[in-house]
C-alpha cells in the first residue's frame, strides 16, 4: 500500500485483497470522498487522469479554508470487476466517506453497486456508459437510487460512433470487433443497428486480455473491409492496431472512449495515426484555458481525457459539502436536486433514473501522436 500526500489530499491506495486503510487527518474537521477507477494495470492512464482532476478541485477548495476540508480516498479496482468487488466493500464500510467520484469503468461499476446500494453511498461517475446502469428494469445492473452520470450513454455514443467511423468512405464494409467487457458489448448493442443496411459485414469478440489478434485480422481482410471499429479499451486497441497496420490494412480505424486516450497513440505509435474516436467528453482546455493551465501547475501534466467531467462531479459533491450536507443521506439528497453550473457553462442535473442532462458526443482523430478534439458529432 502506497500513500501520497499532494497539496494537503491523502490518497489510499486499495488493491485486491488487500486490508483497507486511512492515511492522517480525520477529525470532526476533516470530511472524506473517494475516486474509484484504474489506477494501476494496463488502463491505469484513465484512472491516472480522472483522480488528477479530482485531486484538483478538492485543492481549489481546501485552498479557501473551508470549517471543513476534504481528504481524498484513493480505490484502485483496475478496471475490472473482479477487482473491484474486493475494493468497493472497504470504502461502503468505512463510514467517514460520505461520496465517491466514479467507478470508471461500467463493468466495475456493475460489481461495485451491491455494496454501494446496501450502504446508501452517493455515486457520480465521470466515464461509465454502459446503458443499463441507469436502466431500472435491468436487474443486477441498474444502479439507482445511488448511481448518477455526467456523460451520455452508449445509446447515443453507438450511433456516433458508427457515423463518425463511416464518414466520408464511400461504400463503407465495417467490421466490428468487441473485446466481452460489459461496456464494450453494450456499445456493440446500439452501434452495429445504427450502421446503413449492408455496411456491417462482419464482427468478432475477442478477450480483453488477447495479445495475438491474427485471427481477428485474418477475418478483416478476408471480409474487405475498409472500415474497422474496435469497442474495447485502448491498452489492447493498441495491440491490435499495430498487427491491423503491420498486416496491410489501410482502412479506417475507430474506437469508442474506451479507446480515446493519450496512451493509445502513445502505445500504438505510427498505427494510431489518423484514428478516429468517440467520447461523451470535452478537453478542459477547450473549455477553459486559463484552468487548464492552473491545473498543470497544480498537478503537473496537461488535463487527460474526462479530466473535465470528473472536475465536474467532484465539484458536484464538493458543492453539497459548502451547502452544509455532511451524510451520505444528504449529499444523495442535494445531488438528486442539483442544477450545477458545469466548468463549461451548462447546466448539470440528473433523471430519476440518474442520467445527466448532458447528451452531447464529440469526436476526435490521432493527429502527429496526439489525440486531438474534432468537434461535436452531427
Amino acid at each position: 500500500m502506497n500513500k501520497k500526500i499532494v497539496g494537503g489530499i491523502a490518497a489510499v491506495a486499495l488493491v485486491a485483497g488487500a486490508a483497507y486503510g486511512v492515511l492522517g487527518g480525520g477529525g470532526s474537521d476533516t470530511i472524506k470522498i473517494a475516486y474509484q477507477g484504474p489506477l494501476s494495470g494496463g488502463e491505469a492512464q484513465t484512472g491516472t487522469d480522472e483522480q488528477n482532476a479530482v485531486k484538483f478541485a478538492i485543492e481549489l477548495y481546501n485552498a479557501t479554508n473551508p470549517d471543513k476540508k476534504i481528504e481524498l480516498v484513493s480505490a484502485d479496482d483496475q478496471g475490472d470487476g473482479t477487482v473491484a468487488a474486493s475494493v468497493a466493500p472497504g470504502i461502503a464500510n468505512d463510514k467517514d466517506i460520505v461520496a465517491v467520484v466514479g467507478p470508471a469503468y461500467s463493468g466495475a461499476t456493475i460489481a461495485s453497486l451491491p455494496y454501494y446500494k446496501e450502504a446508501g453511498m452517493p455515486l457520480i461517475s465521470p466515464s461509465a456508459t454502459k446503458v443499463s446502469l441507469t436502466d431500472p428494469t435491468v436487474a443486477g445492473e441498474f444502479g439507482g437510487p445511488v448511481f448518477h452520470r455526467i456523460p451520455a450513454t452508449d445509446k447515443i455514443q453507438g450511433p456516433a460512433l458508427g457515423k463518425l467511423a463511416i464518414q466520408g468512405v464511400k461504400s463503407p464494409k465495417v467490421f466490428v470487433i468487441d473485446d466481452q467487457s460489459a461496456y464494450s458489448v453494450g456499445l456493440v448493442e446500439y452501434l452495429n443497428p445504427s450502421l446503413p443496411a449492408g455496411a456491417l459485414v462482419g464482427t468478432d469478440s475477442t478477450k480483453s486480455d488477447t495479445s495475438d489478434f491474427a485471427a481477428t485480422v485474418a477475418k478483416v481482410k478476408s471480409k474487405g473491409a475498409n472500415v474497422v471499429i474496435y469497442t474495447g479499451y485502448y491498452s489492447q486497441a493498441a495491440i491490435f492496431v499495430k498487427q491491423l497496420r503491420d498486416a496491410g490494412y489501410k482502412g479506417i480505424f475507430a474506437g469508442g472512449d474506451g479507446v480515446l486516450n493519450s496512451e493509445f497513440a502513445n502505445l500504438a505509435g505510427a498505427a494510431a495515426e489518423g484514428a478516429r474516436l468517440t467520447g461523451a467528453t470535452v478537453p478542459l482546455a477547450e473549455l477553459s484555458a486559463d484552468l487548464a493551465a492552473k491545473f498543470k501547475e497544480s498537478q503537473g501534466v496537461e488535463p487527460g481525457v474526462y479530466a473535465a467531467e470528473s472536475f465536474d462531479a467532484a465539484n458536484i459533491i464538493i458543492d453539497a459539502i459548502k451547502n452544509g450536507n455532511t451524510t451520505r443521506e444528504s449529499i444523495l439528497a442535494y445531488i438528486k436536486s442539483v442544477k450545477y453550473t458545469g466548468v463549461g457553462g451548462d447546466v448539470i442535473s440528473f433523471d430519476a433514473n440518474g442520467d445527466s442532462t448532458l447528451g452531447f458526443i464529440n469526436g476526435f482523430e490521432v493527429k502527429a501522436g496526439k489525440v486531438v478534439s474534432t468537434g461535436a458529432v452531427k
